[in-house]
């Protein structure tokens, strides 16, 4: 049951971020080997001026060994 939280910067469309989250599906199930119905996606919408404290600080930074696509830059 892949689980798949997206945050990005605020502005994009309704369509934009439903066609996301319908290409991540496909690109986790087929990669994973699992059923899109296992799939769930979420994209969360935070403030540029909050992403450093939000996002960089606690959820990135502290975790880059683990991830297996890192950014390509820093904050």
């Amino acid at each position: 049951m892949p689980h798949v939280e997206i945050k990005c910067y605020p502005g994009r469309s309704e369509e934009i971020k439903a066609k996301c989250a319908e290409e991540v599906t496909k690109a986790i199930a087929a990669s994973m080997g699992c059923d899109e119905s296992a799939v769930s996606v979420a994209i969360k919408e935070i403030e540029k001026e909050d992403w450093k404290s939000k996002v960089w600080d606690t959820q990135i930074a502290p975790e880059m060994d683990g991830l297996y696509k890192k950014p390509g830059y820093t904050c």
